[in-house]
């Protein structure tokens, strides 16, 4: 292969690779911005249109309305609880992706020990924006417990 054959082919894999940290961090900075209570962060995820789909809490649309509901969903939980983000799996396709990332939820109990609270999955459809990689939709799936009550 010629020097000049082998660049397109390295710029293809350096945007994917670059895609893919890109995508990671935003399943991070979910995470982050959840547990610090930056509901302004959170929603910034989202692309414009973006969907936000979570079972019993509520479903919504686009970044002030994902702020609304999520403020609703973890108003008690600020400053107790924190995510872990583990085993995400991406298929990029050009400009769109879709993902599955599993969640676990550690609070503190009533003596300030560790315990978890719940495990689950995001299934995700992303975007690539302006801005960057956005969740044009992520639909949470709890996992245990097998009742959520809202």
């Amino acid at each position: 292969m010629t020097d000049d054959a082998l660049i397109p082919e390295l710029a293809a894999r350096l945007r994917r690779l670059e895609d893919l940290q890109e995508i990671q961090q935003l399943f991070v900075d979910y995470g982050a911005y959840l547990d610090a209570g930056d509901l302004d962060g959170y929603a910034s995820l989202f692309a414009d249109d973006g969907e936000l789909l979570l079972g019993p809490l509520g479903r919504a649309t686009g970044p002030d309305a994902i702020k609304e509901l999520m403020g609703r969903a973890t108003a008690s939980s600020v400053g107790n609880s924190f995510h872990v983000i583990s085993s995400p799996q991406v298929q990029l396709d050009g400009d769109r992706a879709t993902s599955v990332v599993m969640w676990t939820v550690v609070a503190k109990d009533p003596d300030g020990a560790p315990t978890v609270t719940m495990v689950g999955k995001h299934v995700d459809v992303l975007t690539r924006t302006p801005a960057g990689w956005r969740f044009q939709r992520r639909e949470g799936h709890i996992d245990i417990p097998t009742v959520m009550r809202a």
